[in-house]
């Protein structure tokens, strides 16, 4: 097999993962080509919940063939038993030569140990093949296990001078249909969709995905609500019971409300407040990531943006830009956050510029990630 070729496959095993980001946590995104004499035998990905592994359904696909076979993994086969056995054991019993990963895996429950095991096995083992896109998939999941926060997507439609409604509220529609649509579709590839009860409040959204296809693929919805004023009539908890709602709100709300919001199907994650007496967005991600979500799209408001900016807590920036302007008495997207100086300015570098109708879809990474 050709440098060219390992390449090629393990490509076709990072775009298999990304056909889980959004349904498989806590578990990362992985992908997992089988290729014998040059021909694919097997290919899978990582099944919602996060099982069955990527390996698993590839070498069940295989069959025999997986015999000799070259595995090309996005991420290093786990080694450890869970809900079922470990994913190196399976390789091995299948016969697999030789085992192509991308890059390691810091769950300390596998970290370097099962390459070591296949190598211990026999097989021929590289790594480090497309390492960086690798880790760029799944880095809602290093982050969990390393700073114990998920991955945070801000996610910003607003006009070009960065308003999201007219000084009287009004909002819909600023972008086109084509950049809602594409806006569904960050939904499904996320864990969980985000807003501060300002957006609830105002909008009464339902925070689903709504694309032809991908209804099923709607994210867990989370609002935060430091002092439980989420209406109990609203759309999102009168739904609690057909899609996942979590409120993140203050321990010290009263009890009895909290009770019937729990009746109604809304779990609450109690987070400590910060010095505003709102609750503390770190303690909030923490909380997330606690429950195992590894990826979070924020949809608004303004002052949520602007906590998570203040604190360096936004990993990467979606902004759809509508060719109009609101001027300066309309409601920004990003609340004052405290920046007097422009060395404190939050700064992103620029991914990608796309056409979305007449809208533009702006794609940014924090730099400092």
């Amino acid at each position: 097999m050709t440098a060219s070729d390992d390449t090629r496959f393990m490509d076709a095993a990072l775009a298999l993962a990304r056909r889980g980001l959004g349904s498989v946590w806590p578990n990362p995104a992985v992908g997992c080509v089988l290729v014998r004499d040059g021909v694919v035998v097997g290919r899978g990905w990582t099944q919602p919940s996060g099982r069955p592994h990527a390996e698993t359904e590839a070498l069940v696909r295989a069959g025999l063939q997986a015999q000799g076979a070259t595995a090309y993994v996005s991420l290093e086969p786990c080694n450890h038993h869970g809900r079922t056995p470990p994913c190196t054991e399976a390789l091995i019993a299948a016969g697999i030569a030789r085992c192509v990963a991308a890059c390691e895996d810091p769950d300390p429950r596998v970290s370097g140990t099962g390459l070591a095991r296949l190598r211990a096995a026999g097989l021929a083992v590289t790594v480090g093949l497309r390492a960086a896109e690798a880790q760029a998939l799944n880095h809602g999941f290093f982050l969990r296990l390393a700073r114990d926060r998920p991955l945070v997507t801000l996610k910003l439609a607003t006009s070009l001078d960065g308003r999201v409604a007219t000084h009287r509220g009004q909002s819909q529609w600023i972008t086109g249909e084509t950049a809602r649509a594409w806006g569904h579709g960050l939904r499904a590839s996320h864990d969980a969709i985000m807003v501060g009860y300002g957006t609830a409040h105002a909008d009464d959204p339902e925070l689903t995905c709504r694309l032809p296809g991908l209804e099923g693929r709607s994210p867990v919805r989370v609002v935060a609500d430091s002092h439980l004023r989420l209406s109990l009539t609203s759309r999102l908890v009168r739904s609690a019971h057909q899609a996942p709602l979590w409120v993140c709100c203050r321990p010290d709300v009263d009890q009895a409300r909290a009770q019937v919001f729990e009746q109604c199907g809304v779990t609450l994650l109690t987070v400590a407040p910060d010095s505003s007496g709102t609750i503390d967005a770190r303690l909030a991600l923490s909380a997330l990531a606690k429950r195992g979500l590894t990826r979070i799209l924020i949809e608004g408001g303004g002052q949520l943006a602007g906590s998570l900016l203040h604190q360096q807590l936004v990993d990467r920036l979606e902004w759809f830009r509508a060719p109009c302007l609101i001027g300066g008495d309309g409601i920004a997207a990003v609340a004052a956050f405290g920046v007097d100086r422009l060395d404190l300015m939050a700064r992103f570098d620029c991914l990608g510029i796309r056409r979305a109708g007449e809208d533009l879809w702006e794609s940014f990474v924090r730099r400092d990630a």
